[in-house]
């Protein structure tokens, strides 16, 4: 049987979600939680990757064990297990066939700046305090929905097979003291969302313009683009699948 676990995270203790040698991952510390408390050895697998440093309001990774489970109960024994900064929201049966990463209609990221010193905000949100023009970097934004090749904001060393990807939403909002850049889309290239957000950042503060911006794109050259964003101010926060995967369910 396959199961879907929402999850949350704060990504600042961890290498990001996957699993690698010798360091501690999201990924690496829920197979031990889910192993220890369903008393088997259990992987999952995730939606997509997140860096170090990422945060992710919702990451999806599903799993198979051999018989039906009390959801509620294993959610609660999971979250007792694991550490802090690593929360279970749900656990729900999937169709066996259904794939977390395979399957997913969209994900969604926020990136969050804060425009003023925060004393007790800096580890999750990236500080930056010059001015920036909102308007140019929403336009910037528009932008983006006219192309579907991304390479020029893509990890340059990267075993991906296209760099295609269909933006469905960007936009900035400025809310209080706080700038959030909303992102949809299919899929995302590593470092994409970081390397879009640190060349808006050059839009708004005017060291590029709006053409220069969609020279870059066309480009396809990561090295015409601006340096990534902190890593810190990046969150997950959405990931989309068709309803008739779920069993069990009320539709």
């Amino acid at each position: 049987m396959r199961y879907f676990i929402d999850l949350s995270y704060n990504g600042r203790a961890y290498h990001g979600w996957q699993i690698q040698p010798d360091v501690v991952t999201v990924q690496s510390e829920l197979n031990h939680a889910l192993s220890t408390v369903l008393r088997a050895p259990l992987e999952c697998m995730g939606a997509g990757r997140t860096d170090t440093g990422v945060h992710a309001k919702m990451m999806i990774a599903h799993f198979d064990f051999n018989k039906e489970i009390n959801t509620e109960d294993i959610v609660y024994k999971l979250n007792v297990y694991l550490p802090k900064d690593i929360h279970v929201n749900t656990i729900k049966q999937v169709a066996v066939d259904v794939h977390a990463r395979f399957d997913a209609l969209s994900r969604t990221y926020i990136y969050e700046i804060s425009r003023t010193k925060d004393a007790f905000n800096y580890q999750n949100a990236h500080t930056y305090t010059l001015p920036l023009d909102v308007d140019l970097m929403n336009q910037a934004a528009k932008i983006l929905l006219e192309y579907t090749d991304f390479q020029c904001f893509s990890k340059v060393k990267t075993d991906v097979k296209t760099f295609e990807c269909h933006i469905m939403k960007a936009q900035w909002e400025l809310i209080n003291n706080k700038l959030a850049f909303k992102i949809k889309a299919d899929r995302f290239l590593r470092n994409m969302v970081r390397a879009i957000v640190g060349t808006m950042i050059e839009v708004g503060t005017k060291k590029r313009t709006l053409e220069e911006f969609r020279a870059i794109i066309q480009s396809k050259n990561r090295s015409n683009a601006g340096t990534s964003a902190p890593a810190h101010g990046l969150y997950l926060v959405e990931i989309d699948y068709p309803k008739s995967i779920y069993l069990n369910e009320k539709l």
